[in-house]
């Protein structure tokens, strides 16, 4: 098989990606099964090697032998915000900082850093985006995002008073790590309180088996793997240990697995699928795949990440070799929706972009 790879040290980029994306061999869109409930889990900024050994994750890596592990999965950029907006709307749109979701070309604000820079994009666009996807189709969604100050709120950062100093490198909640406000429809929507809730709202649904279609769960920055910095920071939490950081997140992920797999919907005969990704890797390397641009500075390839695939009647042990990334990953929710459209580079089966059948057949 082909590799679809891009390093940032000394390689000729358009010679690594001409060396290899996935071809639309890897399978149909028809062989995707149709699912009653996805969930994605992000995790944040760390390689695939580093997660894949159980003696660092065991819960994630443990997941990933039992179930399914997508080996060549990767992130479209560097930093975090834009790999989120590729995962829900099939593009960067331009977007390659963690600058707020509202910042325009021009804008002075202390969140819109680098707005007076060449080339600097709005970071709300009007594109389609899942959510809407599925809510044509009749199904529902939702972004559950830990310490999300209320219902729809359109914070950029927040925190525990307990050790906020104002910036966001002690924000345990942070917009950038949305995706779902870089979109103005969401941000127009009259029904945003209902589809971006807090982890309080995440327990109760599930407690009333009422979790929607497709749901996307994001822990805060303690949580994810991120890291935070500054006085009170809990020590698990920074990134002065590493291991601990990543302890904290696997264990995080561990509980948020078995809750979802306690669940009357996961017991079920309903497909149901829990996927835990990453955003991108922990270096600035530029590893990618399927539809990137190694000339781009938003879509140049984000690393090498850990994605794993866990289905209540799927395959298990599955190992997947095949190059993927976030658009690949969109491409996949929408067939198993029974979804047509494929958003923007979601549709670049001619790049790469494959749904990933081998880790959502029905089977072992």
């Amino acid at each position: 098989m082909r590799t679809c790879l891009t390093r940032a040290l000394g390689l000729t980029f358009g010679l690594a990606l001409l060396g290899g994306c996935a071809s639309a061999s890897a399978g149909p869109d028809a062989s995707v099964p149709k699912y009653d409930h996805i969930v994605v889990i992000v995790e944040e900024n760390k390689d695939y090697e580093q997660i894949l050994n159980p003696a660092v994750a065991p819960h994630i890596a443990g997941l990933a032998k039992q179930y399914g592990d997508a080996t060549r999965f990767y992130g479209e950029v560097h930093p975090s915000e834009a790999n989120y907006v590729a995962l829900l709307g099939g593009d960067t749109f331009g977007i390659h900082d963690d600058d707020a979701f509202y910042c325009k070309p021009g804008q002075v604000d202390p969140n819109c850093a680098g707005a007076g820079a060449p080339g600097y994009v709005d970071h709300t666009t009007t594109a389609r985006h899942l959510g809407q996807q599925m809510e044509e189709k009749g199904l529902s969604w939702k972004g559950y995002f830990e310490n999300l100050p209320a219902p729809g709120s359109l914070a950029v950062n927040a925190s525990d008073p307990a050790f906020n100093d104002g910036t966001r490198k002690t924000a345990l909640y942070a917009s950038k790590h949305s995706g779902f406000v870089n979109f103005a429809q969401v941000l127009n929507d009259p029904r945003r309180a209902d589809h971006l809730v807090g982890f309080d709202a995440l327990e109760r649904d599930l407690k009333a088996n009422a979790l929607p279609n497709f749901a996307l769960v994001v822990p805060n920055q303690c949580n994810e793997m991120h890291g935070l910095y500054g006085p009170n920071i809990p020590a698990d939490c920074t990134g002065a240990d590493l291991a601990a950081l990543i302890g904290r997140g696997d264990r995080v992920v561990g509980d948020l697995v078995a809750k979802l797999q306690a669940t009357p919907a996961w017991r079920s005969s309903q497909r149901f699928a829990i996927v835990i990704t990453f955003d991108e890797g922990s270096g600035k390397t530029r590893e990618g795949c399927c539809a990137v641009t190694p000339n781009a500075p938003s879509n140049f390839g984000g690393g090498h990440i850990p994605t794993i695939v866990i289905t209540n009647h799927g395959p298990r042990g599955a190992r997947d070799e095949t190059p993927y990334n976030h658009y690949s990953l969109l491409r996949t929710i929408e067939d198993a929706f029974g979804i047509k459209e494929h958003l923007r580079h979601a549709a670049d089966t001619d790049k790469g972009v494959v749904p990933m059948t081998p880790l959502f057949r029905d089977g072992g």
